[in-house]
């Protein structure tokens, strides 16, 4: 190539040396960032600096796939985002929100008809054990209409208009709790993670999740006790939750958060293979540009799993 009649042979060199100088003079962990996590098996995953709000990195983190559970941190949300909220209100347990784990067989808080607990309680009861009769009895009190029914469905219009002032564009819900009737239960990873980052914003929402088991004692005097699901933590360094799930159509699916020196990072992973935990710390290693040793943590017997 010419310029004036003149070779720039010399200028392509120091464009060529320069390019190499820049490449040494690289940090690790600029190199780390063009290539990720490698072997994570889930079919969608998504990592979110939620200090900054900047993507880490991503696997199909925009194709929407169905959530499970992880539904259940939007049925958080929209508790603990509705304005006025009372957590201490007390709510009396219903034979149908029994009835209602039995004909589904889904995961449960085992929760007893006519005892009482109360709303922060029953998030406990949620988000631990991923007990869908506490996504009932929560549905059925924080909505509106005089019917169960109704007020549920009110309930599940709440949360995809939470979903919308979030900017989740590629989220919908047809269900408080992940057990969809007409697959219309959907998220993607990228929109999960940003649910994520704004629940673990509320106090009382980063309390509940990051606990590994609690005793909750209602007002006839019975304890429950509930562990959990998530194995993370416990076993993680830094693990701050935050929510299981495992479904038919949507596989195992895990939502999770770690702070490290004062940085935050939340995951998703959507549709995984019996690898979520190992994934989740792999891709958690790769944000914190750490190798962590794990010794996962076991859920007693007789515990929820999800």
């Amino acid at each position: 190539m010419e310029r004036g009649g003149r070779p720039v042979r010399r200028l392509g060199a120091a464009v060529i040396a320069s390019a190499a100088a820049l490449a040494v003079m690289l940090p690790a962990g600029a190199a780390q960032a063009a290539t990720g996590p490698s072997g994570v098996a889930a079919k969608g995953a998504y990592l979110l600096d939620s200090g900054t709000n900047k993507a880490l990195w991503g696997k199909a983190a925009g194709t929407k796939r169905q959530m499970a559970s992880t539904t259940k941190v939007m049925t958080a949300v929209v508790v603990l985002d509705t304005r006025g909220v009372d957590l201490n209100k007390k709510v009396t347990v219903k034979q149908a929100y029994r009835d209602y784990v039995t004909r589904e067989g889904a995961s449960t808080a085992d929760l007893r008809k006519g005892d009482k607990l109360t709303v922060r309680q029953l998030l406990y009861g949620l988000m631990l054990p991923s007990g869908c009769d506490a996504a009932y009895a929560l549905a059925d009190t924080l909505g509106h209409g005089s019917t169960m029914k109704i007020r549920v469905k009110s309930f599940i219009t709440q949360m995809n208009k939470k979903a919308s002032s979030l900017g989740l564009t590629k989220t919908k819900y047809d269900s408080f709790d992940g057990i969809s009737g007409g697959g219309n239960n959907y998220t993607t990873p990228r929109d999960m993670a940003k649910l994520a980052r704004h629940a673990i914003g509320n106090g009382t929402f980063g309390k509940v999740v990051k606990a590994t088991s609690t005793k909750q004692k209602a007002t006839t005097g019975r304890t429950y006790t509930w562990y959990n699901t998530n194995k993370l933590l416990g076993s993680y360094n830094g693990a701050l939750g935050i929510k299981t799930g495992t479904g038919t159509a949507a596989g195992p699916c895990l939502v999770f958060a770690a702070k490290r020196g004062g940085r935050t990072v939340v995951g998703v992973i959507l549709n995984d293979s019996a690898k979520r935990y190992p994934d989740a710390k792999k891709m958690l290693d790769w944000a914190f540009n750490t190798r962590t040793s794990v010794s996962w943590r076991s859920l007693p017997q007789g515990a929820q799993q999800d």
